[in-house]
Parts: structure tokens; C-alpha cells; sequence
């Protein structure tokens, strides 16, 4: 696998914020989002029981039990999907994790998992093959159809939350975009809690790990 990066934080959005959790960072993605602040072009190469060796590494010598439990572990990207991640989702299940997965939603999800985000993008350029394609906007591509466990949008000025509730999600989060200026940063935020207050439905996600100054 093409793993870019493996590390010990805390879930910093969505349902599972300040969970302890092992990310692992798989390299390469199918869109181009402007807003993205990862870097996932490098990468190594390892196979899932490397994967696991360097997990367990990053973990205090302790058996989990029923008193302090291991952390969860979040597949994420990147783009996730464009690897095979079944056989290494066995072997954390092997291991007692609870596992996790963050996606774009363009590609089906594994059907192992224990807890999965889609988090669509738009509008976005679609990359194949390396190559920056024409922008659209992601309701406009061809994805599959998919239950997850939530739904996380990144919200801007434009953002049409209804045009992906095709995406059935036990939970529906809007997390206003980071976009590097703390004056449209603050109107988002406001944009974004009055859009919820109208459409109840939705959640607020806010990046606590940037708040609070961690990885």
C-alpha cells in the first residue's frame, strides 16, 4: 500500500471529535480541491503487517481492555479508496481496533468497516491519471450509491448542501472551510450556523485540532 503518512492524535471533526486515533495517511487522490491543505504525494510503500507493526509502535505498552481501551484508527487520505484497504481492515479487526474510514464518496466503500464519513467535494477539478480535468462540481459526477455513517460537507458562500442528500448518512454535518482569512473564516462560520438553524437537520463541524493548536 502507499502509505503516506502514520500518527497519533486526536479525531479533530466530526462525530468522533477528541477521540484518541491513529491515523494513516494513504497516499494519492482523484480530486484537485483548492481548499486542501495535505499533503499526500509522497509516500512508502508497506504491506498491512507493516502497517500494524508501525501502529502498535506509536501505542504505550499496555493491553487495551475494558478499562482503557486502544484508540481508534482512521483510514484516511488522500483518497482511501483508490487502494485496497479490506485485507488491512481485517487484520486491525484482528487486533481489536475500531475502524474507520474518510472519503470523498466518488469510489464504493469497504464493506468491513466500522464507521464511515463521506465527505464530498465541490466545486473540484477530477484528476486522472495525474492530469487536472475541467472543474465541475461533485453532484455533478457519476458516484456510486452509498449509505455512510455521516455525511460532512465543507461549507463556503456557495455551498448547496441539499444537492447531496441522495447520500444517506445517520448523521449530516456542515463544517465551515478553512480558507486561510480570518475575516471570511468568521462570516462563514456565522453563514453556516444560520444555514442550520433554517435546515435542522444538519450539524456543525468545527476543525478543533486547528483550534486547539494540534496535528
Amino acid at each position: 500500500m502507499r502509505v503516506n503518512e502514520i500518527f497519533y492524535s486526536l479525531q479533530g471533526e466530526g462525530h468522533h471529535t477528541g477521540r484518541a486515533a491513529i491515523f494513516v495517511r494513504l497516499s494519492g487522490c482523484n480530486l484537485a480541491c483548492p481548499f486542501c491543505d495535505t499533503d499526500f504525494s509522497s509516500f512508502r510503500e508497506m504491506d498491512e503487517a507493516e502497517i500494524l507493526q508501525a501502529i502498535h509502535q506509536l501505542l504505550p505498552a499496555v493491553a487495551a481492555t475494558s478499562q482503557r481501551p486502544l484508540p481508534m484508527i482512521v483510514l484516511t487520505g488522500g483518497e482511501p479508496t483508490l487502494q485496497n484497504t479490506e485485507p488491512l481492515i481485517d487484520l486491525l479487526h484482528q487486533e481489536g481496533f475500531f475502524v474507520a474510514m474518510e472519503t470523498n464518496g466518488t469510489n464504493p466503500l469497504p464493506p468491513n468497516l466500522d464507521w464511515s464519513t463521506v465527505s464530498p467535494k465541490g466545486p473540484v477539478a477530477f484528476n486522472e491519471e495525474g492530469a487536472k480535468k475541467r472543474v465541475v462540481h461533485l453532484s455533478q459526477l457519476s458516484r456510486p450509491a452509498m449509505r455512510c455513517n455521516e455525511l460532512k460537507l465543507v461549507f463556503t458562500e456557495n455551498c448547496q448542501p441539499e444537492r447531496f442528500l441522495d447520500i444517506a448518512a445517520d448523521f449530516y454535518y456542515l463544517q465551515p472551510c478553512d480558507v486561510g482569512d480570518e475575516q471570511r473564516n468568521q462570516a462563514l462560520i456565522r453563514q453556516c450556523v444560520e444555514y442550520i438553524k433554517a435546515h435542522p437537520l444538519w450539524r456543525l463541524s468545527l476543525q478543533t485540532h486547528k483550534l486547539a493548536g494540534f496535528k
